[in-house]
């Protein structure tokens, strides 16, 4: 038998029960529900369930409140603060039959204190489960790698989801985030020789588009640069060309004046015979350059004769003037009169060349 417990223990659990009864304000605790003492303080941010008698009387707004003591009592209290709920990792296979580990984080909020409280059990357990088997859900329609690249679209369909089944109990999921993606090793080992694969890939398409576009400059440079030339060579010709015109003009108007001077000048008094020196020196300087640039010369039968190729000279001179005074004669029409007798330079011409 046990024995009886003493004075001393039974006026300490009295002075215990007192306390609680008199303390000033309830304290939530993780072990228990705050007491009703008739006035009671919730503080903010929170939501107190009072039952009378058994059946829900109504929730405590924060602040001051009074209860009915031993009728009303605190079934449940909701916290209205944004709630922060680590799901466990877990196993889920992919659509191309890759099981990864995946965990995540769930916030979420309690909007209705009274479906919190008599919607489900525990809301926090429910929620937890359902995020997880979405979560399997959602990783089974995705590849792994739209796994990775749709993480975000990944999170808002879980929250879509959560936020269909949990409108009965009162919660709203606010956000759900993708923490940690474990990979078996092997699919690991996979993906990174196909990183390198692809990486090298990208570096020989980069390389050969570089020695085309580099191919392609040097042949528009060359392009570029015949065609420079050719205009360059084309205004060249023309400019040339142009030059060689006016130099002709030019020669052919210096030739027309010299030529002009040069019959002013047989027309004076001794022109021939200042004609045939012109004549005979140029002969001389002509012969004196023979045997010069060849071996084989061509020279007359009477070399040393220079009157006779003076004289020879000066009757083609003389038969081309004749000639051309014949022309001018036969278009001037014939004066009445008498004719006019010879020139004196004619008749010179004439017994030179019958000498």
């Amino acid at each position: 038998m046990n024995p009886c417990p003493g004075p001393g223990l039974m006026q300490r659990a009295q002075q215990l029960k007192r306390s609680a009864w008199l303390a000033p304000a309830p304290q939530r605790l993780n072990s228990g529900l705050p007491v009703n003492i008739g006035v009671l303080f919730v503080p903010q941010q929170e939501a107190w369930v009072v039952e009378r008698m058994g059946k829900f009387h109504r929730i405590l707004e924060p602040g001051l409140n009074f209860l009915i003591p031993l009728l009303d009592r605190i079934r449940y209290v909701q916290s209205l603060k944004e709630i922060v709920i680590n799901v466990p990792e877990q196993s889920a296979v992919t659509l191309d039959n890759v099981t990864l580990q995946i965990d995540g984080v769930l916030y979420l909020r309690v909007m209705d204190p009274y479906k919190a409280s008599y919607g489900v059990e525990d809301p926090e357990y429910a929620v937890t489960q359902l995020a997880q088997t979405t979560m399997r859900s959602e990783l089974g329609k995705l590849s792994l790698d739209r796994v990775f690249r749709e993480r975000e679209s990944l999170n808002a369909n879980i929250v879509d989801a959560i936020n269909q089944a949990s409108d009965c109990w009162g919660i709203r999921c606010l956000r759900y985030e993708i923490k940690d993606i474990h990979v078996p090793p092997r699919v690991k080992e996979s993906m990174q020789m196909q990183v390198e694969a692809e990486r090298r890939k990208r570096a020989t398409v980069l390389e050969s588009e570089g020695t085309r576009e580099s191919a392609i400059n040097v042949a528009e440079g060359q392009k570029q640069a015949q065609i420079l030339a050719s205009e360059a060579e084309k205004a060249e010709q023309i400019n040339k060309a142009a030059g060689e015109a006016n130099a002709m003009l030019v020669r052919a108007k210096a030739k027309a004046e010299a030529i002009q001077l040069l019959a002013a000048a047989l027309a004076q008094q001794h022109g021939s015979a200042a004609a045939s020196l012109s004549v005979a020196e140029q002969y001389v300087s002509a012969f004196s350059k023979l045997a010069k640039d060849s071996n084989t010369v061509l020279l007359p039968a009477n070399t040393g004769d220079i009157t006779h190729m003076v004289a020879q000279a000066l009757g083609i001179y003389t038969t081309l003037t004749k000639t051309q005074a014949v022309k001018t004669q036969d278009e001037i029409p014939p004066a009445h009169g008498d004719p006019q007798p010879p020139s004196t330079e004619v008749l010179k011409a004439e017994q030179a060349t019958s000498s």
